[in-house]
């Protein structure tokens, strides 16, 4: 028997449950892991009330990321043996492979070894964030040395990752998070400027940032009114990748700049990367190096036992986080 979190309802944090059960051996191709930490995501909270782009069947397992030492590998898996510490790349499916738990079977292609350096915690905080901005950022848009890159809800663990991956290639990050509050913060984690969207005229700071050429990549979490003043900084041919809609507001579309400047807009999910052996396995290696050389770190906003998972996902909700919420197993 483990301890597992599961609901039997949609609904806020208060319907997630601590449940025990049995957990089979691992399936040929999976891995079997005893997990010492779980990173916690917005996606899971969305499948929890019901609003994520896949159905939870009551009652449903939740969580896409883990950390901690394999216990068992199935028929056909090579490279594991037990004892290996490793992380988790975020599936396909969480519910088809659900994260919270003390004992968890994953698919070996999603099981990671990590730099041996990395904390449970930070191992745990690594592949969502990393992965998605790795996606957007040098997969699709091809960032590089000279460009200026436009990261909102820069704050985020996935805000945060962005604007490391862009100082490791050469960019400039442009931060933006909706107050001053958090400014020095930002800075301190790499912004080399930061716009407060509820303070300042985004369009106006943006175009001062990066001058008469404007933004060739904007980095998007948040649609809604903050649309039409980031794609009237970009440049002409640049791109604007989003990745969510954290905003209430509708998103206008922005014909005339789009038009003007024969901008490409993009819808993006991290999965698109998981799906394909061949871009995730570059993604992992550029991932791991900048792990390892530290170019790559982590953050961590806070830190809860797994018993208070119900205040870890009430904290989610708060928006008050800077980087990534953890849970110790």
């Amino acid at each position: 028997m483990a301890r597992v979190i599961r609901f039997h309802e949609i609904g806020g944090p208060e319907v997630l449950r601590i449940e025990d059960l049995d957990i089979p051996a691992p399936a040929p191709g999976e891995v079997r892991i005893r997990v010492k930490a779980l990173g916690i995501n917005r996606a899971e909270a969305l499948l929890r009330s019901g609003a994520y782009i896949e159905t939870a069947p009551l009652p449903s397992g939740l969580g896409l990321e883990a950390a901690g030492l394999v216990d068992a590998a199935g028929e056909g898996v090579d490279g594991f043996a037990p004892g290996d510490a490793v992380s988790i790349v975020p599936p396909i499916s969480m519910v088809r492979w659900p994260a919270y738990g003390e004992l968890i079977n994953f698919p070996a292609e999603f099981v990671v070894r990590h730099p041996p350096a990395l904390s449970w915690e930070a191992a745990a905080a690594v592949w969502m964030p990393y992965l998605t901005a790795y996606g957007a950022l040098v997969d699709i848009a091809r960032l590089g040395k000279g460009d200026f890159v436009a990261v909102t809800a820069a704050s985020s663990s996935v805000g945060l990752a962005a604007i490391q991956i862009a100082n490791t290639v050469g960019a400039t990050p442009v931060a933006i998070t909706r107050t001053s509050s958090k400014r020095q913060p930002l800075r301190e984690a790499g912004a080399a400027d930061v716009i407060a969207s509820q303070e300042e005229d985004v369009e106006k700071r943006l175009k001062e940032i990066a001058g008469p050429d404007g933004l060739r990549v904007v980095f998007d979490a948040v649609a809604g009114s903050i649309f039409e003043p980031l794609t009237a900084a970009m440049s002409p041919g640049g791109i604007l990748i989003e990745y969510g809609g954290l905003s209430p507001q509708s998103t206008p579309f922005p014909l005339a700049a789009v038009l003007g400047k024969c901008l490409t807009l993009r819808g993006y999910l991290v999965h698109e990367i998981v799906r394909d052996p061949v871009r995730l396995a570059a993604a992992k290696a550029f991932i791991l190096d900048g792990l390892a050389s530290a170019a790559l770190r982590p953050v961590i906003a806070r830190t809860f036992p797994f018993e208070q998972m119900v205040e870890a996902h009430r904290f989610l909700e708060s928006n008050e986080q800077f980087g990534k919420i953890v849970v110790t197993v």
